[in-house]
């Protein structure tokens, strides 16, 4: 029911289409019975009799709402009589263009409301789909090692569509069916009350069935849904992996585990549209029970119209009424599967948007101006899961200096890399900008000190300018072209075919491994932080490119401050201090120098790399 009130709550945030989509639907529904209701005079003069003649006399008006609806059917019956008693052609031919203006009416305000509700859904969609990307922006990096974004990709698309059809069965279930059945009941009870109740005391079996299916249904909405997004991770993995797979002729072994994932999801959509269109022919067999119950009962009273002075033409026009009571009572169980569905994938949105952001900004930040002193990570822990992979940190970083981190993969250097802009937070410990604790500053103003160039290059699917000024959109074309310069990438980027201007493609794919890298190494030049975090940021790079941009990149850290992650250990030999990780705990540290002349764990990892000096 939660679920329900907030997908309410989407609809009405636009409270003005939502009441012009409320208004056409009830014109709809007004104009839907009365084009149907004009018949029944009118099939009164055609079987009239000299009972008719006696009863059809001129109303008198007097006043109020529903003597008025009263006295308009009246009065209606009555100039049909009169007309047709003078002029029987003529008042057929009144009649018809009463009932094709009745229905003309209908559907201007039928499309009107589908012109308005176009626009309501689409910006209910536009919203939650802003909402659902912002908050994964913003979620931390951890849960996307718990989470595929396949999944999230399957919430943003198809669980969105469900909220989009939910938008407009709320309208419906809410606002129109409930008016048009009212109506409907209205007027049936004024025909014949007794007929009108044996009527609705078989309606409640349809209720019950709706309500086992409905539930059911929910069950295994839910459960597509959930398969859809493994079926979205693995064609995003597929797909980004293709070089690999061609590579190693794993073509068949990923197509057997797709077309398996893609079974699962295929079984389960078809078990969701059974029990979705059972509702359907349910309700039409019911219908249809019901209405023979009618027309056995009210034939009945129609037979015996001297004593319930229930009439035959009436009976005609309640069966056509009652006949269009079906449809709104069959589009309630259908709002009503489409609103399980919808609640399924509200549930599924909804573990999105409530996720724990774990990063989270200080109630009163304190601004930070350019680096005074050091960076000071202080007794530091921090683990994934269970398992620590820092154990009591603490190294500092002084400004002008460049600190190198070395050791085995899974010794901790990206993680410390990482904790620095709060990708993650530390569990025990601190890190100081200063003297500040950087969990006491605001999360943009830190990020804003900070330039980083990973090992991965990470570019966009826009121009190279774009990616060199990404985050920076006021950068001039000189100073993106000097930090190109200065990164070794202007040359090439010149031989390109729009030169600054031409895309990249899909994570930078048209470029090669050493272009992508230093265009990264352009980007991160540009923004001009005090600290730069270097993430192997020369590996992808051929020699030559390598000793140029090395070059580059050494002028760049000077007097500043660098935090430089290295598997190439020439890369760090005039590092300041190199610091020696393995198993989350420091080992040794020193400068190139004193830590050789140790003869210990980086002596060794230079050797295994032909450095001797």
């Amino acid at each position: 029911m939660k679920d329900i009130l907030e997908i309410f709550k989407y609809t009405f945030r636009y409270r003005g289409l939502a009441l012009l989509v409320i208004v056409s639907n009830i014109f709809y529904v007004i104009f839907n019975l009365v084009s149907l209701a004009l018949f029944v005079p009118f099939l009164q003069v055609i079987f009239q009799d000299e009972k008719t003649a006696e009863v059809v006399v001129k109303p008198i008006y007097k006043g109020g709402f529903f003597d008025s609806l009263e006295y308009l059917g009246e009065y209606y019956q009555y100039y049909m009589y009169t007309s047709a008693q003078s002029d029987p052609k003529g008042a057929l031919f009144f009649v018809c263009v009463t009932v094709a203006i009745s229905f003309l009416l209908k559907n201007i305000a039928r499309y009107s409301a589908v012109w308005f509700q176009s626009q309501l859904r689409m910006a209910v969609v536009r919203d939650v789909r802003d909402k659902l990307f912002e908050k994964a922006l913003r979620l931390p990096l951890s849960h996307y090692t718990d989470e595929s974004k396949g999944d999230l990709m399957a919430r943003m698309q198809n669980d969105v569509l469900e909220i989009e059809i939910a938008v407009i069965s709320t309208l419906e279930l809410f606002f129109r069916e409930p008016i048009a059945i009212t109506i409907a009941l209205s007027l049936l009870f004024y025909w014949s009350a007794e007929l009108t109740l044996f009527a609705l005391i078989l309606l409640p079996v349809t209720a019950l069935i709706i309500a086992v299916i409905g539930k059911s249904l929910k069950r295994t909405a839910r459960q597509e849904k959930t398969q859809m997004g493994v079926l979205f991770s693995a064609m995003d993995e597929g797909l980004g992996g293709i070089r690999i797979i061609k590579a190693f002729n794993a073509i068949p072994q990923v197509l057997t585990s797709y077309k398996r994932e893609n079974l699962k999801h295929q079984k389960l959509v078809t078990k969701a549209f059974r029990k979705r269109d059972l509702s359907s022919p349910l309700n039409e067999i019911i219908g249809s029970m019901v209405m023979i119950a009618i027309v056995w009962y009210g034939g009945l009273l129609a037979l015996d119209s001297e004593n319930t002075g229930f009439t035959g033409e009436t009976f005609i026009g309640f069966i056509i009424v009652f006949s269009q009571l079906m449809r709104p009572i069959s589009a309630v169980s259908q709002s009503i599967s489409n609103l399980n569905k919808a609640s399924a994938s509200q549930e599924r949105i909804n573990d999105i948007l409530n996720a724990d952001e774990k990063i989270y900004e200080s109630e009163n930040p304190i601004a930070l101006s350019d680096i005074n002193t050091s960076i000071e990570y202080k007794n530091v822990f921090f683990k994934y899961g269970d398992e620590y992979v820092l154990k009591d940190v603490s190294f500092s970083i002084p400004k002008g200096k460049t600190i190198a981190l070395v050791g085995e993969s899974g010794s901790g250097k990206s993680t410390l890399a990482d904790l620095l802009p709060r990708f993650y937070d530390v569990q025990e410990g601190a890190i100081f900008f200063d003297d500040i604790n950087i969990k006491e500053t605001s999360i943009f103003d830190l990020r804003h000190h900070i330039g980083i160039v990973s090992q991965e290059s990470i570019l966009f699917n826009t121009s190279v300018k774009e990616n060199i000024a990404f985050g920076m959109p006021d950068a001039k074309d000189t100073e993106i072209m000097r930090a190109a310069k200065i990164a070794n990438a202007h040359d090439f980027i010149s031989e390109l075919e729009f030169g600054y201007e031409t895309n990249i493609g899909e994570r930078g794919n048209k470029l090669s491994g050493g272009q992508k890298q230093r265009v990264s190494i352009a980007r991160a030049i540009l923004k001009n932080p005090s600290i730069l975090i270097l993430d192997e940021a020369t590996s992808a790079l051929d020699t030559e490119s390598e000793k140029l941009v090395q070059e580059a990149l050494e002028n760049l850290m000077e007097n500043r401050t660098s935090l430089v992650i290295a598997h190439r250990l020439s890369t760090i030999k005039k590092a300041d201090e190199i610091i020696v990780l393995s198993k989350g705990e420091i080992k040794e540290r020193g400068n190139h120098e004193e830590l050789m002349a140790k003869g210990g764990i980086y002596h060794k990892l230079s050797s295994l790399q032909g450095i001797n000096v």
